[in-house]
């Protein structure tokens, strides 16, 4: 059976080659993340299809808009079936909060479990050069943790973070809040362009709870293997 923590990233140009990839994998993967770049070519008709062959979604829009537009928006993709989805957490917590509540009413109407919410915190290709140029004063790590509780608070079910601030989001925010990690790279990867970053390893002792991974399964002569030997690394992660 393979490890829901481990979400595979479909980040490719068209529903032909998702699939293809979908298929290269087998049962090695039951997770998989559809963002952007799938999404605005595919649409929604690529959810379906992952949701027909059994997989957990992670639907990866990053929404950040006023509070009724991002709330709308959740409640008309999660008509898709996705597990997942996320905004912004520099939306703030008014945006967060009308969002996780109107998520929840809908699901309830429709007698069905809410997807997972997630509020996306510092993008993990921000390095120091990056957020200083945005004129931030404070540290990114203070920054990951403030939004992080701030999402906690509007009733947010976890973030999305680098794997180098999960354990800190895991101290402030408790045992049962998810941390998605992008930014994994199993040892010897390429960072790419990825700034803080993480093994699989290192990541769920810090505190992760999810593992997004890409172009080290993608780009992998055997994809199908690559995975594998990913899922034996968190496996041995006590």
């Amino acid at each position: 059976m393979a490890d829901e923590r481990l979400i595979a990233a479909l980040d490719v140009h068209t529903e032909e080659d998702a699939k293809a990839l979908v298929e290269k994998l087998g049962d090695s993967v039951a997770f998989y993340k559809v963002g952007m770049e799938l999404y605005y070519r595919a649409g929604g008709g690529i959810v379906t299809w992952l949701k027909e062959q059994n997989k957990k979604v992670f639907l990866d829009l990053k929404l950040h808009d006023i509070p009724n537009t991002v709330a709308n928006g959740l409640v008309s993709l999660m008509h898709l079936g996705a597990d997942m989805l996320n905004v912004h957490a520099g939306g703030g917590y008014t945006m967060m909060k009308t969002a996780a509540d109107r998520v929840h009413e809908e699901a309830d109407m429709m007698g069905i479990p809410a997807p997972k919410l997630l509020a996306v915190t510092v993008l993990t290709s921000i390095g120091e050069d990056d957020w200083n140029g945005l004129g931030q004063s404070c540290a990114i790590r203070d920054m990951v943790v403030r939004l992080a509780r701030l999402a906690q608070k509007a009733g947010m079910d976890g973030v999305v973070a680098s794997p180098q601030e999960a354990a800190d989001i895991r101290k402030a925010c408790g045992k049962d809040f998810l941390i998605v990690t992008p930014g994994i790279r199993p040892a010897g990867a390429d960072a790419q362009d990825q700034s803080r970053i993480a093994t699989p390893g290192k990541a769920l002792e810090n505190g992760a709870t999810h593992l997004v991974v890409g172009r080290p399964i993608r780009r992998a002569e055997s994809p199908r293997e690559a995975a594998e030997a990913i899922v034996k690394e968190m496996e041995a992660v006590k």
